[in-house]
């Protein structure tokens, strides 16, 4: 590849990882085949996600009623009879059912797995061990298989065999995200001061992210002359990795993160604030960065009064300091005090950026040109607008080749090409129900 550095850094960029000039060049993972038996676990359907669209061949088991996953949507809206949710994270993935309960289905996923190199599954630890399709069995006739297995608990442990469902709510409040999100009750109890989930479903699309990531890495290992794998993978863990400092302040001084809002006990001013036209986040908590948000106020007495982050991570101070800096900003709108912050050339930097509505999102240009947003002509579902890969690679750019399937959309070429039954095979297996 040529590097002609006469061009601008970022027309260069753009130039080789436009997502729009990807369609031609080769995918990273186009030689894997992943199945996907996760159900009603957006975590597992995350993490295959990421698999096809960096290239590799996902099929989508789902049992014969489909997947409950299609069902998930706000106050139950559907496209064409799928879930929002679904049509999003059912991308780039061919969708066939098989009742792994009759024996003739777990034979036709023996099959599958024989050849796949990944396969996720969200079931209850050692059900499909019991049903003689679990790693242990599947690994005997494909040594070369990466098995993925989510649940909330993992597969041993004390809580392994609860028989608790792996959701998302379940994984962050295991590993205390909830717990720590939400507004105080320094003013004694209140029906907003409660512990508050992270939307989005966090504490599934964490560990859906993690698994990937093992994959990857169990691929690699593989590829230099080992075997395939079982990844046991938690989501309550998963979310506990991501949760900073806050294991190692409880172990040094028997402290736990209490539930402050949008204040912050490591860093501040840290923090969102009101502004003429909504919320702004604004930061300069190091003296230097304070000294320059205090400049650009004009309230050099504020630093006379809290000189050190010491002083402004007292609760209190804090409490007193977002005081007045919202006395400051609200006669301001978000973009007159990024501004004043760009157009300052003092002292310390400060950061600050619009706290933005879907709408204003939908609305921003950057993301149309990045490619993070884009319209995807989708032969069953029309036209419509999806969030795309966050990663721009300059050789195997990941990609959205189509939306959702319909549950059976994909299932003739799936076992045509996978399992070589002819169609009156397949028909036949529908007849007695197995797939």
């Amino acid at each position: 590849m040529e590097y002609p550095y006469h061009v601008g850094w970022e027309d260069w960029t753009r130039l080789h990882t436009d997502p729009a000039k990807g369609r031609g060049k080769p995918e990273a993972l186009d030689d894997l085949l992943v199945l996907d038996l996760s159900y009603g676990n957006m975590g597992g359907l995350f993490c295959s996600s990421i698999l096809g669209e960096l290239g590799a061949e996902v099929i989508r088991v789902e049992p014969p009623a489909g997947d409950i996953a299609r069902e998930f949507s706000p106050f139950g809206y559907k496209h064409r009879g799928v879930g929002l949710a679904y049509l999003v994270e059912g991308r780039n993935k061919y969708h066939v059912t098989c009742d792994l309960h009759t024996e003739k289905g777990r034979e036709l996923l023996k099959r599958l797995a024989r050849k796949a190199d990944i396969l996720i599954e969200s079931f209850q630890p050692g059900v499909l061990d019991e049903l003689g399709i679990g790693y242990r069995q599947l690994a005997e006739i494909n040594p070369g298989l990466i098995y993925l297995a989510f649940s909330t608990y993992g597969q041993f442990g004390p809580l392994a065999g609860s028989n608790k469902p792996d959701y998302d709510i379940t994984n962050q409040a295991m590993s205390t995200l909830v717990n720590m999100t939400g507004e105080p009750e320094w003013d004694g109890p209140a029906p907003y001061a409660v512990p508050t989930k992270v939307g989005n479903w966090y504490g599934w699309y964490n560990p859906g992210a993690w698994g990937a990531f093992g994959a990857l890495s169990a691929l690699f290992f593989r590829d230099a002359g080992g075997r395939g794998q079982l990844l046991d993978i938690s989501g309550a863990e998963g979310v506990a990795a991501a949760m900073d400092y806050d294991c190692l302040w409880y172990h040094a001084f028997g402290m736990t993160r209490e539930r402050i809002g949008s204040l912050d006990n490591g860093v501040f001013p840290y923090t969102y604030i009101r502004v003429k036209d909504g919320y702004a986040f604004i930061a300069g908590f190091s003296d230097p960065n304070f000294t320059g948000l205090t400049n650009i106020m004009n309230r050099p007495d504020l630093r006379g009064q809290f000189p050190t982050i010491v002083d402004r991570l007292q609760i209190e101070n804090e409490l007193k300091i977002k005081d007045e800096i919202e006395k400051w900003s609200i006669n301001y709108t978000a973009a007159e005090i990024l501004d004043m912050v760009s157009n300052y050339h003092g002292v310390g930097t400060v950061a600050t950026a619009r706290v933005n509505s879907p709408r204003e999102v939908m609305d921003e240009d950057n993301w149309y040109q990045r490619g993070a947003l884009s319209l995807v002509d989708d032969p069953v579902y029309g036209r419509i607008l999806v969030q795309q890969p966050p990663w721009k690679m300059t050789l195997t750019p990941p990609r959205i080749k189509w939306l959702c399937r319909p549950v059976g959309y994909d299932n003739e070429y799936v076992y045509l090409k996978h399992l070589g039954l002819g169609r009156s095979d397949v028909a036949a297996l529908r007849r007695e129900g197995a797939v």
